[in-house]
């Protein structure tokens, strides 16, 4: 299976803002944005003029790194939300939202997507009950996600019990049966990500 293998740190960096990529980190001092907000490399620092398509390129890289996705999946979220009925950009964003390593992420079950990824591959997370551990499922408005019974004594997850995590309204999380419940589509308001769709579809409507 193909994964991004360049330093999470870098990617932030790159894009000129947090991505979040590294759990805890990204709120510390240890953060590089704060210790070194410029691009990476040797000509970081140095004025760059950018381009029209260079602007979208960035902004389509931004999400990709974000959620942790590799361009021909993240293609094909293009080309569903076009079929859709809506607004693509949003329909887009919604689609990746969804993402079964996303909600186990938005619902503090892990610090990072990559983190809640690697807990999905692991086979550690059920969905009404039935073992799942593709990170790219689609949640529905209903289903129930829970920590497996028998992972729910392992250290990473005993330190959940108990705690009030803070998540967004189209989702809830009981922290001490570690069990959760997708109660509405994210909408475009869901997302606290500064993302600039419209630039994403431009880009690829070219």
């Amino acid at each position: 299976m193909a994964k991004m293998i360049g330093a999470d740190c870098r990617q932030c960096r790159r894009e000129g803002c947090k991505l979040f990529l590294k759990g805890e980190r990204c709120t510390s001092k240890k953060c590089a944005m704060e210790r070194r907000p410029v691009a990476p490399g040797q000509h970081g620092t140095g004025r760059k003029r950018v381009t029209e398509y260079g602007t979208q390129l960035r902004e389509k890289q931004k999400v990709k790194r974000a959620y942790g996705i590799l361009e021909n999946q993240f293609r094909r979220y293009y080309e569903e939300a076009e079929r859709m009925k809506g607004i693509t950009g949003e329909n887009m964003l919604s689609l990746i939202e969804r993402r079964l390593d996303n909600v186990v992420y938005r619902m503090g079950i892990g610090s990072s997507r990559s983190e809640c990824r690697q807990i999905v591959n692991h086979s550690q997370i059920t969905v009404n009950g039935k073992t799942v551990n593709i990170p790219s499922y689609q949640v529905k408005v209903g289903d129930v996600i829970a920590v497996k019974d028998s992972k729910k004594d392992l250290d990473m997850f005993k330190g959940l019990k108990g705690m009030k995590i803070v998540m967004p309204k189209w989702l809830e999380f009981n922290s001490d049966t570690l069990e959760g419940k997708v109660l509405a589509l994210p909408t475009r308001e869901d997302i606290d990500l500064n993302i600039k769709e419209h630039l994403i579809i431009e880009l690829y409507s070219r």
